[in-house]
């Protein structure tokens, strides 16, 4: 498990990507709806690891791409059997929860053609691991020992996600993508400090 300095230098660049921290109320609704933060993470989980393999899927000409998405594809199988693990042992049925609307927001800002549709879909897939991470830390000081444990452990690999995703993306594009971080980054700030209809682990503040 990383030690607090490496837990600092290893969220440096993620807290820098991100245009705001989460709200301290959505941190409260957390911990008091901690089954439904661990079905939705798990389903989180399992969509991860299936973006990754689409992705492997429909772009089989990049090798870079593909080495990055299995690796990837494994680790997000790992948690989503860690988390399940947990749900089992505390007795929580894994019972079907909605999707919240954040990776959907993003995903409708995704241009058709290529190769700007991988362009926006790898620069999704590093904001939605990059606040994953953010969540995850936020989460940590609040939470009991084991589920506080478990989110420190997973800190390096969502980081690294976040940057795989980013230089994917830079490099699919071959010039610079600072304008369609914006976009998307705008987005996520909008979803993360707005209103949600209910709680979810990227949702907003529920209403």
């Amino acid at each position: 498990m990383p030690m607090p300095s490496d837990i600092d230098k290893l969220m440096h660049p993620v807290l820098d990507f991100l245009p705001c921290r989460t709200p301290t109320a959505w941190i409260k609704l957390a911990l008091a709806n901690i089954p439904t933060l661990l079905i939705d993470h798990a389903n989180c989980e399992k969509k991860a690891a299936s973006t990754a393999l689409n992705l492997m899927y429909r772009y089989t000409e990049d090798y870079q791409l593909l080495n990055k998405m299995s690796r990837l594809a494994r680790e997000e199988l790992r948690h989503f059997e860690q988390v399940v693990a947990i749900l089992k042992k505390r007795q929580i049925d894994y019972v079907f929860v909605t999707a919240s609307d954040y990776a959907a927001t993003l995903m409708k800002q995704v241009r058709k053609s290529e190769p700007e549709k991988l362009i926006d879909t790898l620069i999704v897939g590093a904001i939605i691991e990059a606040r994953s991470c953010e969540r995850f830390q936020a989460l940590v000081p609040h939470l009991d020992t084991e589920l506080a444990d478990f989110y420190t452990g997973l800190l390096k690999s969502e980081a690294r996600h976040y940057a795989d995703y980013l230089a994917l993306a830079k490099t699919a594009a071959g010039a610079p993508i600072d304008d369609r971080v914006e976009t998307f980054l705008a987005l996520d700030e909008k979803v993360i400090l707005g209103t949600s209809l209910e709680f979810r682990f990227h949702s907003g503040i529920t209403v």
